[in-house]
């Protein structure tokens, strides 16, 4: 912005020998009952003449010194751009590890309050609810205050919901901080991507986001083989609640000293208190700063607009279905393959955790092919003049439907007899892994290509809809492959993957025509 010394208002005001003709105050008397319509007449008090009126707001509008500005976090250098991005992945990753590592324990948390086992999934189930609804109030926190604090006072609560839970005395009280830890978790779920999209433009953003994408489902992946370990050791299950709570006091004191903000507009914020101080100029602001909270219309982005979304809107609804059953399979997954492994084949929670590592493998194979793929969008993308299209998005998750689907069928008729070798199912994970990375991933970016000036809703929807399916997934998984055998509980599972493997299909084929007739985009 160009500067508006101090010295040019004063003179400006010297010229009328510092007086202002009763006109003039009537006039602006006038303008500011209009601005504000008061019950009464506003005064400056004690008698004080109205100062003048600020010549164009517009010229005290602080920003960025154009597109090159080194402020900007698109021009940051890449190595603050790289260990910023690896913060962030890593206070996703502990929060989805800190949803799963608890899920071994739950035969320790039955059995020392004297509930049933299903009561003890409920820590699983409930922090999974968490995630569910804590976009509502991270997702707007972080357009009105910034990313950095969001993420920050997010991690804190992890922390602190996962220590009361471990200390707790009855199981009630493990139940609602789970669900409360869950619900601060969910800060990084939802917020990191869009720090990731304030860091990275259009062709390095795809990258930035696969690596998240691998920090969300690897956390519930390995935390069975570290939570298996410890619940069957002399620690007992309560430290499979210390553990992310060390992890997570950890990652809030990284934040708290390493963690820049990302947000640009909220960036300007000090640059234009900063000005202010200088020139004594107290006209100088940010646009952030006069940024009102309206929350009639947080309800509507956040809540009531993402419902509306799923029920009238096709791509949405059976996109977020499909993704709530791939994510919720990954939870059931946390009680299936131990009642396999350790019912089936002998092992102890902690050997039975190891057998997630075929599916930790798989998600990194997942994460390397899309990555491959980078290139031939980016080309693409530069073709079509820098604007994106959907259905660009959906290859990996046309291959990656049927992979999985015979990866879970592979498990199922491979899992259930222990004349079977154990590394036959272990093996089917990498199949598993990778199909749930190559659906999950494409699909999500479509719904935010889709529908892009609707995306906060749509994100908000889309979590919404998968966090609650998933966190029904743990408590009904168990009971089904022990009343249905593991081949007919994995084969009903199977089925229904098999069933929904044309979906990214009919998407690239009929998805523009589906996005012409909705009623929410122009």
């Amino acid at each position: 912005m160009s500067l508006p010394l101090w010295s040019e208002s004063s003179e400006r005001g010297s010229q009328t020998d510092n007086t202002v003709e009763i006109s003039d105050i009537e006039a602006q008397s006038n303008i500011s009952e209009k601005r504000s319509e008061p019950s009464r007449p506003l005064s400056m008090g004690e008698g004080k003449a109205f100062p003048p009126l600020l010549p164009n707001e517009d010229d005290y509008i602080v920003t960025f010194d154009g597109p090159d500005d080194p402020e900007h976090p698109f021009n940051w250098s890449f190595t603050v751009k790289l260990y910023t991005s690896v913060m962030v992945c890593f206070g996703t990753f502990i929060s989805s590890f800190a949803s799963a590592v608890f899920a071994p324990g739950t035969a320790g948390v039955a059995k020392a309050f004297g509930v049933s086992t299903e009561v003890g999934i409920l820590g699983t189930t409930l922090f999974v609810l968490g995630f569910a609804s804590g976009p509502l109030i991270w997702a707007p926190s972080s357009e009105l205050i910034g990313r950095r604090l969001p993420l920050t006072v997010g991690m804190f609560g992890v922390a602190v919901f996962s220590i009361a839970s471990a200390v707790a005395k009855d199981i009630q009280t493990v139940i609602i901080c789970r669900f409360f830890a869950g619900l601060f978790g969910a800060s990084q779920l939802s917020v990191v991507p869009a720090v990731l999209s304030d860091l990275f433009n259009n062709i390095h953003r795809g990258p930035a986001i696969t690596v998240y994408s691998l920090a969300v489902f690897v956390g519930p992946f390995s935390g069975p083989f570290i939570g298996g370990f410890i619940s069957s050791s002399f620690l007992g299950w309560r430290w499979t609640l210390y553990i992310p709570a060390f992890m997570g006091f950890a990652c809030c004191s990284v934040f708290v000293l390493f963690l820049k903000e990302t947000y640009a507009p909220c960036i300007l914020i000090p640059k234009a208190e900063a000005l202010r101080q200088q020139t004594s100029n107290w006209g100088v602001h940010a646009k952030q700063e006069m940024v009102k909270v309206d929350f009639q219309e947080l309800l509507e982005k956040y809540f009531t607009r993402p419902l509306r979304m799923l029920v009238t809107e096709p791509i949405i609804l059976v996109v977020s279905l499909y993704m709530s059953f791939i994510y919720g399979l990954v939870y059931a997954l946390l009680v299936a393959y131990p009642y396999v492994f350790e019912s089936v084949y002998g092992m102890n929670p902690g050997l039975s955790g190891l057998t997630f590592f075929g599916l930790i493998i798989g998600q990194v194979l997942a994460c390397g092919f899309v990555l491959s793929q980078q290139s031939i969008y980016v080309k693409k993308l530069i073709a079509n003049k820098n604007v994106p299209v959907p259905e660009w998005r959906l290859p990996p998750a046309i291959i990656g439907a049927p992979i999985f689907t015979v990866g879970v069928f592979w498990f199922s008729w491979t899992g259930f007899t222990s004349s079977i070798h154990w590394l036959a199912p272990t093996a089917s994970g990498v199949l598993i892994g990778f199909g749930i990375l190559c659906i999950f991933l494409p699909c999500f970016n479509y719904l935010v290509d889709s529908y892009l000036p609707l995306a906060a809703s749509t994100v908000a929807a889309n979590i919404i809809l998968r966090s609650s399916v998933a966190a029904g997934f743990p408590l009904f998984a168990k009971q089904m492959f022990k009343n249905l055998g593991v081949q007919w509980a994995g084969t009903l599972i199977g089925c229904l993957a098999a069933i929904m493997i044309p979906i990214p299909v009919v998407f690239k084929k009929y998805g523009p025509r589906l996005r012409g007739k909705s009623k929410l985009m122009p």
